[in-house]
C-alpha cells in the first residue's frame, strides 16, 4: 500500500523519520511521500531520514518558528495560516499513493491543534482515503496533556477516514520514564504500523506468490468508513534451518518444518497478537471489521494455521467480516502475525483520557475563579517537568 505520510508536529516528525527508516531497511516501498510538518524549527532540523526539502515549518507570523508549546489553539491557527503550503509540499505525488496518513502526538499543541485541520482539507480535495495517527499521552505526562489529547481526539477522529489509536501508556515499561522509553515506543508504533502497510504493497513481493494476497483495497475495506482502529502485533525468530537458510545452502529435498509445527506457530502467535499489548487496549466484541496478515518465509506460511487462526478470531471477536492473508518474505528470519480491530468502540484509555481532561479543566477554572495564577503556572510547570523535550508537541 503506498502512502503519503504527512508527520505533524514533533512526535508526528519523529515516528515519520523511523517510517522511512523502516521502509528502507525492508525494502517496500510504502512511503511513496513523505513531509514533516512543524511550527518549531528546532525540530524539523532534529530529523535525519526527512529530506530537508520535506521538511515544512509554518506559523511563522504565529510562532515565528518558536513552537506551539502546550496549546492546541495556536497549532490549528499555524495549520490554517499555512495550509497551501503544506498543499504544495505534497503536490506531485498524490496520484501514485493509495491513502494519506496523517501521523500526531495528541497532547501537545502543533500536532494535537493543527493534524485534524489537515485531515480536513485533504478530506475535502482529495479522493483517496485520509487516515490519522494519533499517539496518546501517557497518563504520567500530566493534566494538560490528557486535556489536549481530549479535544484533539475528538477533532481528529471527526476529520479522518479511520483513527489509528496509540496509547503511550500501554507500552511505558514499568518504572522507566517516558524519555527513556521515548525510542523503544516509536520503534513499537512503526513495527505494527509499518508491518501493516507493507503487506499491503505488492511491488515488493517480486516474483514471490502470495497465497492469499493482501492488496490495498484489502486494508481499506477492513478500515472503512470513519471509527477507531487498535493493532496487534506478534513475531518470532525461526532458527536458521526454518528460516531456510541452511536449504538454501545445502539445496536437499528435507523439510525445513512440518505442518504440524508451521500452523502451530500462526495459530499461537495470533493468539499472542490478540491477547497481548494491543496499540490501544480495547473490548474485542466492539470490532466491527477484522484483518489479519502472517509474513515470513514462504514455506512457514502454513495455509491451515492462517484458516484456524481466522476460525478463532471470529469466535473471540463476534466479527463475522475477517479478512486474512499472508505476505511472503523469502529472506525473513522470522514470522510475524498482525491483527487489525477496526471501528473499536470500548476503549477504556479514552474515557480514562476525559476524566482526567475534566479534572484539569476544574482545576484551572478554581485556579483562575479564585485568583491564584501560581497555582496554575504550578501545573503546567510540573506538566513541562513531567515530559522530556523529547516529547509530544
Amino acid at each position: 500500500m503506498k502512502l503519503a505520510v504527512i508527520g505533524f508536529g514533533q512526535a508526528g516528525g519523529k515516528v515519520l523519520d523511523r517510517l522511512l527508516e523502516y521502509d528502507l531497511e525492508r525494502g517496500t516501498g510504502v512511503v511513496s511521500h513523505a513531509i514533516a510538518v512543524n511550527s518549531a524549527k528546532t525540530d524539523l532540523m532534529s530529523l535525519e531520514c526527512v529530506p530537508e526539502e520535506n521538511r515544512v515549518l509554518i506559523g511563522q507570523t504565529v510562532v515565528d518558528g518558536h513552537g506551539a508549546g502546550t496549546e492546541p489553539s495556536l497549532g490549528r491557527q499555524c495549520a490554517e495560516a499555512d495550509l497551501q503550503r503544506i498543499q504544495t509540499a505534497l503536490d506531485g505525488a498524490t496520484s501514485e499513493v493509495d491513502a494519506f496518513l496523517v501521523v500526531a502526538g495528541l497532547g501537545g499543541g502543533t500536532g494535537s491543534g493543527g493534524s485534524p485541520v489537515l485531515a480536513d482539507h485533504l478530506r475535502e480535495i482529495y479522493t483517496k482515503p485520509v487516515y490519522g495517527l494519533g499517539i496518546l499521552p501517557a497518563e504520567s505526562e500530566g493534566g494538560i496533556y490528557n486535556r489536549n489529547a481530549a479535544d484533539s481526539l475528538e477533532r481528529f477522529v471527526d476529520s479522518v477516514d479511520n483513527l489509528l489509536l496509540f496509547d503511550n501508556d500501554a507500552f511505558k515499561a514499568t518504572g522507566e520514564s517516558l524519555a527513556e522509553g521515548y525510542t523503544a515506543i516509536n520503534d513499537e508504533i512503526v513495527t505494527r504500523f509499518g508491518s501493516l502497510f507493507s503487506a499491503g504493497e505488492l511491488d515488493a513481493l517480486g516474483d514471490t506468490i502470495a497465497e492469499s494476497v493482501v492488496d490495498a483495497s484489502e486494508i481499506i475495506n477492513t478500515l472503512g468508513d470513519r471509527g477507531i482502529t487498535s493493532v496487534g502485533y506478534a513475531a518470532e525468530e525461526l532458527t536458521a534451518e526454518q528460516s531456510g537458510l541452511l536449504d538454501r545452502l545445502k539445496a536437499d529435498d528435507e523439510d525445513i518444518a512440518s505442518e504440524g509445527d508451521a500452523a502451530g506457530r500462526i495459530t499461537s502467535l495470533v493468539r499472542r497478537a490478540t491477547l497481548g499489548k494491543l496499540t490501544v487496549p480495547c473490548g474485542l466484541e466492539s470490532t466491527k471489521r477484522a484483518l489479519l496478515v502472517v509474513s515470513g518465509p514462504p514455506e512457514q506460511l502454513n495455509r491451515n494455521g492462517i484458516e484456524e487462526a481466522r476460525s478463532w478470531l471470529e469466535e473471540r471477536t463476534g466479527c463475522l467480516e475477517v479478512r486474512t492473508g499472508d505476505y511472503p518474505r523469502p529472506d525473513a528470519d522470522s514470522v510475524a502475525a498482525v491483527v487489525v480491530f477496526s471501528g473499536v468502540t470500548d476503549i477504556p484509555r479514552i474515557d480514562d483520557v476525559q476524566a482526567e481532561a475534566i479534572r484539569t479543566e476544574e482545576f484551572i477554572w478554581n485556579t483562575e475563579r479564585e485568583g491564584t495564577e501560581d497555582e496554575l503556572e504550578e501545573l503546567v510547570s510540573y506538566d513541562n517537568e513531567s515530559k522530556s523535550s523529547a516529547l509530544l508537541d
